[in-house]
C-alpha cells in the first residue's frame, strides 16, 4: 500500500508520466421490444426482455496529473490483449516519455510476461525497459484512481442498454473525447501518513 502511495505523492513530469490502468466489462444488451420513446414528461420507457449479444472488455488508462484518460474495448482481455494496449500506451499516447509508471492491480496478466508471451524478446524487452509496473495489494483496488474512473464512466456512459460492439466503441471515443478535453484532472490526498494514522489496524503491532 505504501509503495502506491508514495507513487501518487512524486512529483509529476512528462517525461515520466504515472498512469494507472483498471479493467472492466460491459455486457451487450439489445432490445427485445421496441422502446417507446421519450414524450414531455415521460422517460423512455423500456421493455424489462433484452436480448444477449456477448460482452466487451475495457481497459481504462488514466493519467490523473495530465487530465487525460483512454478507455478500449476490446474483445476478451488475455495476457496478450493487455500487452498489446501497454504497446499502444508506450509508442502511441507516449512515444517522448523515457519510462511511464504504472499503478494496476495484480491480475496474473498484468506483467513483463505478457510481453513477452505477445512479441519477440527484442520488442518485448524494448517496452519492458520503458515502463515501471506498481501493483496495489490485494484487497486494496481502491488505491487504484483508474477505478474510480471505471465507475465515472459507467454513471456518465453505460448505465443503459448498448446492443453492440461498434456501438460502445463509438459511445467510449465521445466520452473519453470530452472528458480530455475537459481536463478532468484527480488529485490525490491520501497519503502514507494519513495511511499509518488512519489504518493503522493493518499495521503489525511492535
Amino acid at each position: 500500500m505504501e509503495e502506491v502511495l508514495d507513487v501518487y505523492a512524486e512529483p509529476p513530469g512528462t517525461d515520466e508520466p504515472l498512469v494507472c490502468m483498471d479493467e472492466a466489462s460491459k455486457q451487450l444488451l439489445g432490445d427485445v421490444v421496441k422502446p417507446l420513446a421519450m414524450e414531455r414528461g415521460k422517460p423512455l420507457r423500456q421493455d424489462y426482455h433484452y436480448q444477449r449479444n456477448g460482452t466487451r472488455a475495457l481497459f481504462m488508462f488514466l493519467a490523473p496529473h495530465l487530465g487525460w484518460r483512454r478507455v478500449n474495448a476490446r474483445a476478451q482481455r488475455t495476457r496478450r490483449d493487455w500487452a498489446e494496449e501497454i504497446q499502444h500506451l508506450l509508442d502511441v499516447d507516449f512515444p517522448q516519455a523515457k519510462r511511464v509508471t504504472l499503478v494496476c492491480d495484480n491480475l496474473n496478466t498484468h506483467d513483463t510476461a505478457s510481453l513477452y508471451e505477445r512479441f519477440k524478446p527484442a520488442e518485448a524487452h524494448r517496452l519492458a525497459a520503458r515502463l515501471r509496473i506498481v501493483h496495489t495489494p490485494c484487497n486494496g483496488s481502491w488505491l487504484n484512481v483508474a477505478e474510480i474512473e471505471l465507475s465515472m464512466l459507467s454513471r456518465d456512459c453505460l448505465n443503459r442498454r448498448i446492443d453492440n460492439a461498434q456501438r460502445l466503441d463509438k459511445e467510449l471515443a465521445a466520452w473519453q473525447s470530452h472528458r480530455n478535453e475537459n481536463q478532468r484532472r484527480v488529485k490525490w490526498q491520501f497519503t502514507t501518513a494519513d495511511a499509518r494514522t488512519r489504518l493503522r489496524r493493518l499495521y503489525p503491532s511492535l
